[in-house]
């Protein structure tokens, strides 16, 4: 591995492990501070409230167990394969970090407890975690990335 190389592992690391920590910390945070299903209202449209969701991000798709585990499993090693293939293109460090973090962040929760903690409340939209928002920047940024790639190709190949 070259400098430039191990700089961008170690970026992506540093982001996936600093997702992680306040990821795990805010659930814990809110774990003791909440009930389940109790309501508050922070600002404007933002609530907190507890729930443990058994499916995928934001609620979706319901399920749990094994099946999941696998499936996060499965999507952390494609995420890091893409990221292996060129770790020093523009961006990728941020979006393999954000990405792992969030993964590994609710993969902890259904494997210690059956369920992702979820407390984040928007109106009409199921509640949802730092996880899952880091989540889906990490794929929004790892879209643009790819899709800025293609734009610099020439036409034709």
């Amino acid at each position: 591995m070259n400098g430039a190389t191990t700089r961008a592992w170690c970026r992506a690391g540093a982001v996936c492990a600093a997702v992680l920590v306040v990821d795990q910390i805010a659930k814990a945070i809110i774990e003791a501070q909440v009930t389940l299903g109790e309501k508050i209202d922070v600002l404007g449209p933002l609530g907190l409230t507890l729930s443990h969701n058994r499916g995928v991000a934001f609620g979706l798709a319901g399920g749990s167990g094994a099946p999941l585990v696998v499936i996060t499993v499965v999507a952390l090693g494609v995420v890091l394969y893409l990221f292996s293939r060129n770790p020093t293109r523009p961006g990728m460090w941020i979006a393999t970090g954000l990405l792992a973090g969030g993964a590994i962040g609710n993969l902890a929760d259904r494997v210690r407890a059956g369920a992702v903690t979820d407390f984040i409340e928007l109106p009409h939209w199921p509640p949802f975690n730092l996880a899952d928002m880091s989540i889906t920047a990490g794929v929004v940024l790892l879209v643009l990335i790819y899709l800025r790639e293609a734009e610099r190709e020439p036409a034709g190949g």
